[in-house]
């Protein structure tokens, strides 16, 4: 699987435009790739802030909705709209998602250059050390083990 949240800022006055095209992404995608799990666009709390949740059965699913003709088609319109976009690879917890664990693939070699760019591009920021940490934690101890991560030093649910 292939999971991850888009952080997405669009330039004031362009909301509009964006959600036109976000709309047609959602039903091109959905209607045109079998690998689509999650794909769905929200508005933010700030103005101008938009969030995408997509989730594929794998980095290939991804990679070919990237390099997807309706997704190309789209691209020159994003660029006009979209002031700053961050992505971020999210890992469902088993217990509390249907989704199941992502994770990252090789390169195929029969990949396009299109392809092989998003492989090289996504498949090294996929995958987060603590995470296997957390996975492979016994019951009880995920909290001891997401401790140890740097960065992280109390798991209070109040933070």
């Amino acid at each position: 699987m292939a999971t991850l949240l888009a952080h997405i800022r669009v330039h004031p006055g362009k909301e509009v435009q964006f959600e036109r095209i976000a709309e047609e992404l959602y039903r091109a995608t959905h209607e045109r790739e079998a690998d689509v799990r999650r794909y769905e666009y929200w508005r933010g709390a700030e103005p101008s802030t938009y969030y995408a949740l997509e989730s594929f059965d794998d980095l290939a699913g991804f990679v070919a909705h990237q390099t997807s003709e309706h997704h190309e088609a789209a691209r020159p319109g994003l660029g006009e709209v979209i002031e700053d976009i961050r992505l971020e690879w999210v890992d469902p917890l088993p217990t509390a998602s249907p989704l199941v664990a992502t994770a990252t693939a090789a390169t195929p070699p029969d990949a396009t250059e299109l392809e092989r760019s998003c492989y090289e591009r996504f498949a090294g920021a996929l995958m987060q050390d603590w995470w296997d940490q957390v996975r492979n934690a016994k019951p009880g101890e995920a909290g001891a083990a997401a401790a140890g991560v740097d960065g992280i030093d109390s798991m209070d649910p109040a933070v």
